[in-house]
């Protein structure tokens, strides 16, 4: 059941992480560059939810296969 918990808990972050990074795009049409977007993204730290949730979810699945 704790496998399960910690799956959901990076899934979880790897959405807010997606939802945050597909928010920010909004400020392309307002006349940001696609470099302007990665330079303002890498410093937002809710960003990086999306990689640690991919990485929590794939260290659940890869590591701990037979528990689901």
């Amino acid at each position: 059941m704790g496998y399960i918990f910690l799956f959901l808990i990076g899934f979880g972050l790897a959405v807010s992480g997606g939802v945050t990074l597909i928010a920010y795009m909004n400020f392309l049409p307002a006349g940001l560059t696609w470099m302007d977007y990665f330079m303002f993204v890498k410093d937002r730290m809710e960003t990086y939810l999306l990689p640690i949730g991919l990485l929590i979810m794939s260290l659940i699945i890869y590591r701990f296969p037979n528990r689901f």
